[in-house]
């Protein structure tokens, strides 16, 4: 089995010019390449090679897809060997290991560690708000440090009961085993073999992953015990090193801010959101590993560490800098005054003064160093020596050539040292660090060789495509035109059942195919209530799988082919990684156009022109810059469901996907240009609607053609009731047929309300 990420990596490496090129000729056509297939005999190009979408597609014989399934296509490969080939093409490592049947179960155990935190999670939160202890104790606790009602909501804080088996007492009346917990850590076995409540009598802080699922679990003692706090060990779904306290909370905030705070402990976090800054995180009192680093990386590069402003929070604010440092994030640090922490200081602050002392108090860590350093040593050399090789060697860290510069002068002027003697220890450092670096990769690498590779428990590759497919009732019900039962009984209802289903096979297929080509562009909006402004709604935007999703529901429809079903269920299932992706792609286009504006902004100063030339360039250039952006967004957004479902490792999710993709056709560039005829993207407001109401004209047409087959088969056995039941039903439906032939081919969108 290959783990997860080295198959992304794999994905995301493999170009499919690249990688096709080895078999076929390809000749450039527009945005395309076009070549004579390799699937069958030809002497027309027919194979056609898009790399903005990382897939090919023969429009002869319906054959290719991504680089991994062109691979298997053309050397007759598994979807396992075909990565293994391309692995070796562009000289990835691949550590293969097979699951064992202990690792089998293990997985299954894994989901039961789910389900036994969900249900500790909100036991504890019911017990704190729904039992006198709880409320005396515990949220007497809470609401003593200002915490408000939204905050303990937002974080699911809890009370565990002071009772030694009250948690475990529940845990066997829910059925659970007692094993699970025990691993969770939220059972524990006393010498004499007896259980107990490992956080009994304490708070209780949920820590959530990323997916929102509950992880782990902080207590705090209210009693003034040793251990302040205790925390869930380790375990299958916990990895301290990796997690952060907050961070389901504040993702969304941080990606708007393109910032993240980073605090020590559970209750800062929870004292700056309730002040508005919701774009914050704890380590949980551990130093800050590379793991976190990575974890904040994948939503900001920019992050400010709030500490004490007393020398423990000095000394504290200075570790962790070089690791920051080298994943290439511009890092800040802000001190509080003494005494305050950031959950006391956002008590005695309103929001806008908390914003306003960060904003003028906050200070780059590589100055904030130098000077604090330089500071403490005084007038001693030896320390002084030492403070120097210190930043130096923080400096080195940085990846960024031109930053390291940059920091290079300012700490030049700030340790009074030559520039020339600062930057020649810089780049000493810097070799060294290279090669250690090297050093330790090859370590790794031998110590995976051995049979030793890294702990992290090994992630079933296929679980990340297991669909769950809910039919509704309508179309189970529709299945047979005369029975309500799923397997038709008699030769002529299996015949109406084959008739329903082609007559709503190709309609089915044209909604899907707008799933799959535009899921996640802009499609309409909608308008909310807003409870706190009545008169003015909530406009929310709806993407193209979002609107069909609600017309559905809306209808009580759903995909009766099973197959379109199931791609359907996965394009819903890619949304949230979608936003994360797309997150990610915003910003590297930001960096790209920002360059682009610099360097072409230098170039139109460096010109012979007049000041209203220069404007006019200027003016000129930020059009088509905006132009550019806007184009290259738009087309991310429209490739990312394609290319997740080209690259599927289900053969008929990717043919499917590869079939629904492409057009055969395509208008002319001269009717295009001269704007004779629009294309399918600029008509699709008018081609989906009608595509979803023509495909519900059908189901109409089915179900009456049901009602009168039952009408005849009914006839003269005097059960009036039944007909006229029926009957109401015939002229309900009738009427409605009539109302969709009336809209069929004129209805536009517009902004819905619901």
């Amino acid at each position: 089995m290959i783990d997860r990420a080295t198959v992304e990596r794999i994905k995301d490496t493999a170009d499919i010019v690249d990688v096709v090129s080895d078999y076929v000729h390809l000749i450039r056509r527009g945005a395309n390449y076009m070549g004579l297939c390799p699937f069958h005999n030809e002497r027309t190009p027919s194979f056609s090679v898009n790399k903005q979408r990382n897939f090919c597609y023969c429009f002869s014989c319906k054959k290719g897809g991504s680089p991994v399934n062109f691979i298997m296509e053309k050397e007759g490969l598994s979807y396992h060997e075909a990565l293994l080939h391309l692995a070796k093409k562009y000289g990835i490592e691949v550590i293969e290991k097979e699951l064992t049947d202990e690792e089998r179960e293990r997985q299954s155990e894994r989901e039961a560690m789910f389900v036994a935190n969900e249900w500790a999670m909100n036991i504890m939160s019911e017990a704190m708000l729904e039992t006198e202890d709880g409320r005396d104790i515990g949220l007497q606790y809470f609401t003593g440090r200002g915490v408000t009602d939204s905050a303990i909501k937002a974080f699911h804080l809890g009370y565990a009961p002071d009772h030694g088996q009250w948690l475990t007492d529940k845990a066997r009346k829910a059925g659970f085993r007692l094993e699970i917990l025990k691993k969770l850590g939220l059972i524990g076995t006393s010498q004499s073999g007896r259980e107990y409540d490992r956080f009994r009598g304490r708070v209780i802080f949920p820590i959530l992953n990323l997916a929102g699922k509950v992880i782990a679990f902080g207590g705090r003692d209210l009693k003034g015990g040793m251990a302040k706090y205790i925390n869930s060990p380790e375990s299958e779904l916990y990895k301290k090193s990796n997690e952060l306290y907050g961070i389901f909370q504040a993702k969304s905030s941080i990606v708007s801010e393109d910032k993240c705070f980073l605090v020590e402990g559970y209750m800062d976090v929870i004292g700056m959101w309730q002040s508005g800054m919701k774009n914050v995180v704890a380590s949980s009192g551990t130093a800050l590993t590379d793991g976190q680093i990575t974890l904040i990386h994948r939503f900001t590069e920019n992050i400010t560490l709030i500490y004490d402003g007393d020398s423990a929070g000095i000394k504290a604010s200075l570790r962790g800098i070089d690791m920051l440092l080298s994943h290439k994030l511009n890092v800040k640090v802000l001190l509080l005054p003494d005494g305050d922490d950031p959950d006391s200081f956002a008590r005695k602050h309103t929001p806008e003064e908390f914003k306003e002392y960060v904003r003028s108090h906050e200070t780059d860590i590589i100055r904030f160093k130098a000077r604090v350093l330089l500071d403490s040593v005084k007038n001693d050399p030896q320390n002084r020596i030492l403070a120097i090789n210190s930043v130096v060697n923080s400096i080195a860290h940085i990846p960024d050539q031109v930053s390291r510069d940059v920091y290079i002068q300012e700490c030049s002027a700030i340790l009074e040292m030559p520039e020339a003697t600062i930057a020649k220890s810089v780049a000493v450092a810097r070799r060294e660090l290279v090669e250690k670096i090297k050093k330790e990769r090859t370590l790794k690498s031998y110590a995976q060789v051995q049979g030793n590779p890294d702990s992290q428990a090994v992630t079933d590759l296929q679980s990340r495509n297991e669909v769950l497919s809910n039919e509704n009732s309508l179309n189970k019900n529709q299945t047979s035109p005369t029975r309500t039962s799923n397997e038709p009984n008699s030769e002529a209802e299996r015949k109406g059942t084959a008739m329903f289903r082609s007559s709503v096979y190709p309609l089915e297929k044209e909604v899907l195919k707008y799933c799959i080509r535009y899921s996640y562009l802009p499609f309409c909006s909608y308008e909310c209530e807003n409870p706190q402004s009545p008169e003015t709604p909530i406009v929310v935007q709806m993407n193209v799988l979002e609107f069909i999703e609600d017309e559905l529901q809306q209808s009580d429809m759903s995909f009766t082919t099973p197959e379109f079903q199931k791609v359907f269920n996965l394009l819903k299932s890619y949304n949230n990684s979608f936003k994360n992706w797309i997150a990610d792609r915003k910003k590297e286009l930001d960096k790209k156009y920002h360059e682009l504006r610099q360097s072409e902004y230098e170039q139109i100063a460096n010109s012979e022109m007049s000041m209203s030339d220069i404007e006019r360039a200027e003016k000129k250039f930020e059009e088509e810059l905006k132009k550019n952006r806007q184009i290259e967004e738009h087309n991310l957004i429209k490739d990312y469901a394609i290319k997740e479902l080209c690259s599927h490792e289900d053969d008929s999710i990717r043919k499917l996907a590869m079939e629904l993709s492409f057009d055969k056709h395509h208008l002319s560039n001269i009717y295009a240009k001269a704007g004779v005829n629009q294309s399918e993207e600029e008509k699709l407001t008018v081609l989906l609607v009608r595509a979803i109401d023509e495909w519900k004209n059908e189901l109409i047409n089915q179900r009456i053609n049901v009602l009168f087959e039952r009408m005849r088969n009914i006839a003269g056995q005097g059960n009036m009731k039944e007909e006229k039941e029926i009957q109401t039903e015939l002229t309900a439906l009738m009427n409605l047929r009539s109302e969709m032939a009336k809209i069929i081919g004129e209805r536009i969108i517009f902004n819905k309300k619901i």
